[in-house]
């Protein structure tokens, strides 16, 4: 089960790196006015939005397979049940990702480069709040 475990956290990572990046491309392809450079940011984000979308369905994999076989008792703790309703959030600030990302590719993206400057820091305060529920149990 620990390699179920450690293959969890590997795929949380790969979420969670293309979930830092996307939003940064964003930053960019924003700030640009150059249609060739728009194409390219177009192509990086389609390609790291595949590696996200692949992270983060095995994330939830491994994560509900640990859940499941190893610690059920876990569905009735507090600290699990907050952990939870941010991975749901994580999972609508994925598709929200994929909204945004659809916009630029159809060159109607409505909003500014400090717009999503600001949009690229919820992930961190996510991690924040996952990783502290899972080690320190604060409930």
């Amino acid at each position: 089960m620990l390699w179920v475990k450690a293959l969890h956290v590997i795929f949380m990572v790969t979420w969670f790196a293309g979930l830092f990046y996307l939003p940064r491309l964003f930053v960019y392809h924003a700030s640009t006015d150059n249609p060739q450079t728009s194409e390219t940011f177009k192509v990086m984000e389609r390609k790291l939005f595949a590696i996200a979308t692949l992270g983060a369905l095995l994330t939830l994999v491994f994560g509900f397979a640990v859940w499941l076989v190893w610690l059920p008792a876990y569905a009735y703790q507090t600290w699990f049940l907050v952990k939870l309703l941010l991975v749901a959030a994580l999972i609508v600030y994925h598709a929200w990702c994929w909204s945004l990302m659809r916009a630029f590719r159809e060159d109607r993206n409505s909003h500014s480069h400090v717009w999503f400057r600001w949009f690229n820091e919820v992930p961190v305060l996510m991690l924040f709040g996952i990783v502290i529920l899972v080690i320190v149990r604060p409930f």
